[in-house]
């Protein structure tokens, strides 16, 4: 029953010409331990095609928010939906990219052995992998320009091509969502501009991305819309209008007259392209 109200309401945003929303969080506490807060007052939506930045300091609650999308943390207050019902019925439209893995780098596995394990929960324990699965795993590898790597040693890639391998694993599947921590951390320019490059084609097919990171020129040329977040939400709106010096100075603890960091980010963000559905 509650599935199908879920799937009527998905139709009814269809046909008033608005992209479906995805994720929605309403009012929300989340706790790792069911009784201290880790992130309050979370009140957001995620749209087909937009991208939303979680933007703040270490420690702020932006890997909490995005693991409560993947169900790992429950919260204790308020109201959570994501594709039309809970997040751990969601799990297998979700793709998501941690901010560290936990593949040992002198594992003999191979770039295309790592990006096929995204495809086991879709084949169980008892399955082998088949065409489909093979050809899934090729075009990820092609998204993300890894295909001519397909069959190097994981551990013997940079490790930009490592953070696209993993890319490619969350994205074998062809998710509805697509969650990642931190995913820019350490990158060099080249694997930098080929994410950005693929988050937003995935935007443009309608993808719903929810990034994390502290990177302000990232959300702006990437996200549509941003929450800004420091163990309580900040801010949450279309990135132009929202990622104000005020809001930033209040989420990092700074005073608005010191934005040595942060200030011409803000004021002159140098923005791609958008699709002109996102508001951008």
């Amino acid at each position: 029953m509650a599935q199908a109200a879920s799937d009527g309401r998905e139709a009814r945003e269809r046909e008033s010409g608005q992209p479906a929303v995805l994720a929605e969080l309403r009012d929300v506490t989340l706790s790792y331990d069911g009784r201290t807060p880790a992130a309050t007052g979370l009140d957001l939506a995620v749209r087909e095609g937009e991208a939303l930045a979680l933007v703040g300091p270490n420690a702020s609650g932006k890997s909490t928010t995005l693991k409560s999308l993947l169900g790992l943390v429950r919260p204790i207050a308020g109201a959570e939906r994501v594709l039309g019902g809970s997040p751990r019925r969601a799990a297998r439209e979700i793709g998501y990219m941690p901010q560290t893995d936990e593949i040992d780098p002198e594992f003999p596995v191979s770039l295309r052995q790592v990006v096929m394990m995204g495809r086991y929960r879709r084949l169980g324990p008892l399955r082998w992998p088949g065409r489909a699965d093979r050809e899934a795993v090729d075009a990820a590898l092609e998204r993300v320009d890894l295909a001519d790597r397909a069959h190097r040693r994981f551990g013997d890639l940079s490790g930009g091509q490592q953070q696209r391998g993993l890319l490619a694993r969350a994205l074998v599947t062809q998710p509805r969502m697509l969650l990642l921590d931190e995913p820019f951390n350490g990158l060099d320019t080249t694997s930098r501009q080929a994410l950005m490059r693929t988050l937003r084609e995935l935007r443009e097919e309608g993808v719903g991305i929810v990034v994390s990171t502290h990177d302000l020129e990232l959300a702006h040329q990437v996200c549509s819309h941003v929450l800004l977040i420091n163990r309580r939400q900040i801010a949450f709106g279309p990135i132009h209008e929202t990622l104000t010096p005020e809001h930033v100075a209040e989420t990092f603890g700074e005073s608005a007259g010191h934005f040595d960091t942060h200030d011409d980010l803000v004021a002159h963000p140098h923005p791609l392209p958008t699709p002109e559905r996102s508001g951008l």
